[in-house]
Parts: structure tokens; C-alpha cells; sequence
């Protein structure tokens, strides 16, 4: 792998469900270090791109490339083995459980047969520390008590204990107030600075332009257009979303490819 190889790369993907072609022909791509966002209206392809990537969906035809391999994805193991790890809108956290129980629900550290406490919850405190998490006071609070900010930066922390190369965050900021937003895109741009690449799933144009790097639309199953947010606006974006163009044909400031 070079430093011009994508960490991701699909080619051609197409995913039919019955008569109905959800995606046709999808190129796409993720570089390390880089954050994506990734827009629709909804029915767009945008979910089922999501899970061709994570593994949920295997694609009927394409090419999926990872570091510049050719891999098959077939099953949700398989991305994970890759270094992907996803995180869906319903964050899947259990509320009665606190932070260390969340993070280590599944795979909880053992020593001599018994759960290991101690490490568990200081490994949740360096990496929660490392992420520059300071709204959660203790790694011992009930999930179930916390801010929608708070309960999202676990689920992210807890993507991030398997080492992955690159995460997905599916509505990140959804139903967030203001404050718990900017934390939430805090961190990640945290990522980002961790040589991460990611995946940002969102309707909140306004969101993905203060984090992403660039902008892939997807429309009607195909793609619809890719931004870089140093030269395009939200105007641009939201004509390639409804398929409007400019008088060229082309949205001011896509990118050429």
C-alpha cells in the first residue's frame, strides 16, 4: 500500500434485492486519514452502500478492494477482520449497564477465571482520555442516565477497541442538541487525527461540511455527485441530492474523476 492507495476502494458495485436495484454500478472510496461524507435523499442507496461496505449486504457484482486487495465480504466478521467497524444510529448500548460493562460487553477481560475489573476500567479510561472524552465524569455511570453526546462517544469509543482502520458512524449527531453536537464532531476529527479513515452517514449538511473532507452523494441508487468541501457549498451539494445541475451540467465544485 502506498500513500495513494484508498484504504477502501469498491468498484462497480451493484445490489439487487428482487426486481429492485438498489445499488448500480457504486464507485467509492475512503483514504487513510480521511473523513467522508456520506449524503441522500432517503431511499438514495445510502443504508445499503453502508452494508455492502460492513459486510451485511454482499454485492451481486463489483469489486471490493481493501488497502489495495481484493477481498470478498460476505458476512459482518468479515469487514471487522478487514478493520471496519460501524456504528448504527441505534448505538446498540445497553442502559442499564455502565461504561466499562458496554465497552467490554462480549469480549470482558478475564484473569485467573474471573472477571478482570480492574484492567477493564482502566483501559476504558485511557481510551476514553485519548479521545478527549471529558463529559463523562465516570466510567462507572449507567449509560442509561446519560446525554445522547455521551452515549454516542461511547459507542465510538467502544468501535475503537478492536483497533480498526477505519469506522462508519451512521446519523452521528441525530436528535442532538447544539453542545452535544459539537462534541460528537469533536470527536471525530479525532479520529481523523488517529489516521483513521471514516465513513459519515447524515442528513445535517451543515454537520458534514465542519468535518468531512469530502462529499459523495448517492441518488436513486447511483452515484450523484462528489464534493470537496474547500470549493463546494451546500447549495451544490443539495442540487446533486435532488438532481438538479448547473447550466454546465455540473455542480460547481465536484470533483473530476
Amino acid at each position: 500500500m502506498t500513500e495513494t492507495t484508498p484504504l477502501l476502494e469498491i468498484r462497480g458495485i451493484t445490489k439487487r434485492f428482487g426486481a429492485v436495484r438498489a445499488l448500480n454500478g457504486v464507485d467509492f472510496r475512503v483514504m487513510p486519514g480521511e473523513v467522508v461524507g456520506l449524503v441522500g435523499d432517503n431511499g438514495a442507496g445510502k443504508s445499503t452502500l453502508v452494508k455492502v461496505i460492513s459486510g451485511i449486504h454482499p454485492p451481486d457484482e463489483g469489486e471490493y478492494l481493501w488497502n489495495g486487495g481484493s477481498q470478498n465480504v460476505n458476512a459482518p466478521q468479515d469487514a471487522t477482520g478487514l478493520g471496519i467497524a460501524t456504528v448504527y444510529q441505534d448505538l446498540a448500548l445497553c442502559d442499564n449497564l455502565d461504561v466499562v460493562e458496554n465497552l467490554y460487553l462480549g469480549r470482558e477481560a478475564i484473569a485467573a477465571g474471573l472477571l478482570d475489573e480492574v484492567t477493564m476500567e482502566q483501559k476504558a479510561n485511557e481510551l476514553l482520555a485519548e479521545l478527549s472524552v471529558t463529559t463523562i465524569q465516570s466510567v462507572r455511570s449507567e449509560v442509561g442516565a446519560m446525554s445522547g453526546g455521551q452515549r454516542q462517544s461511547v459507542a465510538i469509543a467502544r468501535s475503537l477497541l478492536g483497533e480498526p482502520k477505519m469506522v462508519i458512524l451512521d446519523e452521528p449527531t441525530a436528535a442532538l442538541g447544539v453542545a452535544q453536537t459539537a462534541q460528537v464532531l469533536a470527536l471525530i476529527k479525532r479520529l481523523k487525527d488517529r489516521g483513521l479513515g471514516v465513513i459519515v452517514i447524515s442528513h445535517n449538511l451543515a454537520d458534514i461540511f465542519q468535518v468531512v473532507d469530502r462529499i459523495f452523494v448517492m441518488r436513486l441508487g447511483a452515484p450523484g455527485g462528489e464534493f470537496d468541501v474547500k470549493t463546494a457549498n451546500q447549495q451544490d451539494v443539495v442540487a446533486a441530492i435532488t438532481g438538479l445541475t448547473a447550466e454546465n451540467g455540473k455542480a460547481e465544485g465536484a470533483v473530476s474523476r
